[in-house]
């Protein structure tokens, strides 16, 4: 299931630098068939994460009694991460497009059953012996960031598009926070979320899909500077992709 994980994710992220993007967000009328089934953008995306979640949650509450650490860590971790999620979509984001039902499911099992494989994968590695390099609390801390990073840049998102009239609901530039150095913060933040999760559990599942995770939001993340360039003609070209400087 890592070699799985990964190659499928890695996959979807050079599925979108050829072209064939999943069909959400400002991608999501792009080459989509127009009779494909078509979501609102909070009900696709609630879709996207509540599995998730509750896989996190269910996985403590079958599992209250345990003392191993790590298992703790990564489930909490988990079902805070998806959670945060959700009350993004229901109280932070503003919608201005739809989602397609074939990507939606394609994403929502994606995160469900890789938050199912890592729990898992650490209630297996229940009672096993630390690694010598205890990475698990610079794991809490990347982590943190992570979350934190995510919200702050959805809340800038989200200013973008105050429901005032109909051209506030359309896309313009960020501006705040990292927007000024790279298009795709958000992402970003999301990496260092799965890399703080990884580093919590520091075994094989978790760092193949924070891995595979990244080659995703790598494609994505370039596709959209991409876009950003061809609908604003004056779009800053010093602005990155994903990492400041960078890429």
């Amino acid at each position: 299931m890592s070699v799985i994980s990964l190659i499928a994710l890695a996959n979807l992220g050079f599925s979108e630098l050829r072209g064939k993007h999943l069909h959400y967000s400002k991608f999501w009328n792009v080459g989509s068939d127009s009779k494909a089934v078509k979501l609102s953008s909070r009900t696709g995306m609630l879709i996207l994460y509540t599995p998730a979640f509750l896989a996190g949650a269910v996985s403590l509450w079958l599992c209250f009694d345990t003392h191993d650490l790590r298992f703790l860590l990564v489930s909490s971790a988990l079902a805070f991460h998806f959670f945060k999620r959700d009350i993004e979509v229901l109280f932070v984001h503003k919608y201005s497009g739809g989602m397609v039902l074939d990507s939606t499911i394609l994403i929502s099992l994606c995160y469900f059953f890789c938050s199912v494989n890592m729990i898992y994968n650490q209630h297996l590695l229940q009672g096993v012996a630390d690694p010598e390099i205890d990475l698990k609390f610079i794991g809490i801390a990347l982590f943190l960031v992570g979350i934190v990073g995510s919200f702050y840049h959805h809340c800038i998102l989200a200013n973008l598009r105050k429901e005032k009239s109909g051209a506030d609901k359309g896309y313009k530039i960020p501006k705040g926070g990292l927007f000024g150095v790279v298009v795709c913060p958000h992402y970003l933040f999301e990496i260092l979320t799965f890399i703080g999760i990884s580093l919590m559990a520091q075994s094989l599942y978790p760092i193949c899909f924070a891995i595979g995770d990244t080659c995703y939001l790598i494609g994505r993340s370039y596709v959209t500077r991409k876009w950003y360039l061809s609908k604003f003609p004056n779009f800053p070209k010093h602005v990155k992709a994903l990492v400041p400087f960078v890429f």
